[in-house]
């Protein structure tokens, strides 16, 4: 199976040439500036079973604006010019982290999206050859479900889903008497949780700053988030928790497809010993079944760590993640994850900092990470 030989730069509107092998398949590049080559993307997206929110062109845009990355969107077509798949490559490149790309970064989703094997094989044919060219150490293809690319392979993360009830009475009754006095503990203390819209960034913002910073881990810009709800804004949510007028807890919740996912979620930590987070993540599960959602998505976690634990309390079960590597010749997988033990001095020191000062900080680091 031979591969792409040459990519147009992103943007262009020249087609690489290099037909890929195979039931006559061919792997191009989508142009940055195809609003109708967009939409067709889309579409696939929207009927593909394997497609996500991260798989939607917007998400181009996003980290063109907000981070300044370049990325390359692959997608094949069969001899009747018919879409057989499709995969978003985000390049990122940074002093401290290197040069690699991911499909996609930020996000837990992305990798290749294709109708059958022949398709996926030529998308990450084309991937390859394209890292070659392009001469990054790392190609990060993050799955949701095992796919046979012959690729090494990490399976150490799972997410957390739950599936919904037809009304909030049930999940009531399913959540148990422990964690019903739990989420009544907060309100009990005047706590209270609203759902809305953009208007709601500022609050979200300030908690999950703060949060991030006592972490030790380097924050997103806002200008990701409002990003993110002006390109999806009839599937973003934004929920807050306000204590004597005060956000203490916040989440950021995005749909699609009935799946309802929390990407981004905190808690000031002076108010978790009255169980503030239970609370937000109640509203929110109350919130996607009112809006008709039938699954809720937790996020990531490594198995039988802390956030595992605290996501299966509501019912969520693990459903494995596959993240699959491309490596330049002599690369080992990648680390770059707060767990690293070169990392731990770093963490200390950030933790330290005055959240302006991280805030002001944090961007300009963090759009070299995954």
């Amino acid at each position: 199976m031979s591969a792409l030989h040459t990519l147009a730069p992103p943007g262009s509107d020249a087609v690489p040439g290099g037909a890929v092998a195979g039931a006559g398949l061919q792997v191009t590049q989508l142009a940055s500036d195809d609003p109708e080559g967009a939409a067709e993307w889309d579409r696939f997206v929207g009927e593909s079973l394997d497609g996500t929110q991260y798989h939607l062109t917007a998400w181009r845009t996003i980290f063109a604006e907000v981070f300044g990355h370049e990325s390359y969107y692959l997608w094949v077509r069969d001899g009747r010019g018919g879409v057989r798949g499709i995969l978003p490559l985000v390049r990122q490149r940074s002093r401290l982290f290197g040069d690699y790309m991911v499909s996609i970064p930020v996000m837990n989703y992305g990798g290749p999206c294709a109708l059958d094997e022949a398709a996926e094989a030529s998308l990450v044919a084309a991937a390859t050859e394209l890292a070659r060219e392009l001469g990054v150490a790392h190609v990060e293809l993050r799955a949701s479900r095992e796919h046979a690319l012959g690729l090494p392979v990490r399976t150490d993360k799972v997410s957390m889903r739950l599936d919904l009830p037809e009304n909030t009475d049930q999940l009531w009754s399913a959540i148990g008497p422990k964690l019903r006095a739990q989420v009544r503990r907060p309100q009990k203390e005047g706590a209270e949780f609203l759902a809305g819209g953009a208007e709601l960034i500022p609050e979200f913002y300030t908690v999950f700053s703060r949060n991030m910073r006592d972490l030790g881990t380097p924050v997103y810009s806002r200008k990701l988030f409002e990003r993110v709800f002006a390109s999806f804004p009839r599937q973003t949510t934004l929920a807050i928790v306000r204590l004597a007028g005060r956000p203490v807890a916040a989440g950021f919740l995005l749909g699609h497809k009935g799946l309802m996912e929390i990407p981004w979620a905190s808690s000031l930590r002076e108010y978790n010993r009255v169980s503030v987070n239970m609370l937000l993540y109640w509203g929110a599960l109350e919130h996607s079944i009112t809006q008709g959602y039938t699954s809720f998505d937790f996020g990531r976690s490594s198995v039988d760590s802390g956030t595992y634990r605290f996501k299966k309390q509501w019912g969520a079960q693990p459903r494995p993640l596959f993240w699959y590597y491309w490596l330049k010749d002599g690369t080992s997988l990648p680390g770059l994850t707060p767990n690293n033990p070169k990392y731990q001095l770093a963490i200390r020191a950030w933790q330290r900092l005055p959240v302006p000062v991280a805030n002001w900080l944090g961007p300009k680091i963090v759009r070299g990470l995954p």
